[in-house]
């Protein structure tokens, strides 16, 4: 009987909540229209009325947060507003309940129920609402990334056709260096020309090397590292002496490894390079640091310098195409460098701070390396 009374005061209060709601309603200019709300509303209402009476259950309270969890993601409002919408609406039915003089003989119970609805409708509508929203911005994203990828295929495709016509004229040019080379020895400044035009021709390696999918044409081979070592070293040798930075080597002489050859010269010949030109701008002593051991199963190599830090925002995504620190870089030598170490089966990390910048490689030793340490 009590339960009775009191729906019959909802429903014959509907119309004055409705005006008493509309009058502190938060509603934005992309917020749903006044009769959407108060359509919701009503069917908000009429839930209310019907848990109080134990007609409806809370999976009804769930449909109707589904169905505003919906509309305020088309309408694009915030969600913040709705909640201080419920929270308002809570109050304004709980200060006319209270305005009634027949409040004391209902007891607690329809007032409980009314804030089990309430709190489950508000929890229901924003857990889809985030639901929905998240799932928004993973497609978003998907479609960024994709659009990414897209222009990425597209600049190696240009890439690659525009340093094939401009590898034909320098491999010309660096034939007929030699040829001065060797009928005019003595001619100055010629070797300075050819350590220039092999630099030349080591970038326009790696855009080609950007735009191929697949292993390069040569074969896998048995790499002396220490042997690698010393010629990319003797290949840099007149940036090193140029810019006065101090080179440290500590080489296991016995490493190897198997893999590409010109690949691997090629990841050590740009992290080299890096690290000198992080060394630059320091006015003390410039060091780089070349440590290559073995760890259990793993080749490890650690090329380190004193230079300028990567900034930190920046190390968690050092290794993405277009990703640099130099005002001038082109932002895909370590990508490439760490798509050549993947391609070997090894792994490539970096640490930096005031102190120290370190990439750390480790490539799987070679299986018969492993076997003959197992035999010992």
């Amino acid at each position: 009987m009590i339960t009775e009374e009191f729906a019959r005061f909802l429903e014959e209060s509907q119309d004055c909540l409705i005006r008493e709601f509309r009058k502190s309603v938060i509603l934005s200019e992309w917020d749903l229209s006044h009769e959407a709300m108060s359509q919701n509303i009503v069917a908000m209402l009429h839930l209310v009325i019907g848990y109080v009476m134990d007609k409806n259950t809370l999976e009804d309270v769930t449909q109707l947060a589904h169905k505003v969890a919906v509309e305020r993601i088309q309408a694009k409002s915030n969600i913040g507003d709705f909640v201080h919408n419920v929270s308002l609406g809570r109050q304004v039915l709980f200060q006319h309940i209270y305005q009634n003089d027949a409040c004391v003989n209902w007891g607690f119970e329809p007032l409980t129920k009314i804030s089990n609805c309430f709190d489950h409708f508000l929890t229901q509508t924003v857990t889809r609402y985030n639901d929905l929203k998240n799932t928004d911005l993973e497609e978003k994203q998907l479609f960024i990334d994709q659009t990414h990828k897209e222009r990425l295929t597209i600049l190696a495709q240009m890439s690659a056709s525009f340093v094939h016509e401009f590898r034909n004229p320098l491999t010309s040019v660096m034939g007929f260096t030699k040829l001065l080379m060797q009928e005019k020895p003595d001619l100055p400044y010629l070797d300075i020309m050819m350590n220039e035009l092999e630099l030349l021709n080591y970038r326009v390696t790696q855009f080609l090397l950007v735009s191929k999918k697949g292993h390069s044409m040569q074969m896998k081979g048995p790499i002396l590292l220490v042997d690698l070592f010393e010629e990319t070293l003797a290949f840099l040798y007149p940036q090193i002496v140029d810019v006065n930075v101090d080179i440290e080597t500590q080489i296991d002489p016995g490493l190897r490894m198997v893999g590409y050859r010109e690949e691997i010269r090629q990841v050590f010949s740009n992290i080299i390079i890096n690290a000198i030109d992080a060394v630059l701008k320091r006015n003390g002593e410039r060091m780089v640091w070349i440590d290559v051991k073995r760890e259990k199963e793993d080749i490890v190599i650690s090329i380190a310098n004193n230079g300028q830090p990567i900034p930190q925002d920046l190390l968690p995504v050092i290794f993405e195409p277009f990703v640099t620190t130099k005002e001038l870089g082109t932002g895909i030598g370590l990508y490439i460098c760490k798509q050549m170490i993947v391609r070997h089966e090894g792994t490539i990390t970096c640490t930096s701070d005031e102190s120290l910048t370190t990439f750390t490689i480790r490539f799987p030793l070679p299986q018969h390396e492993t076997d003959e340490e197992e035999r010992k």
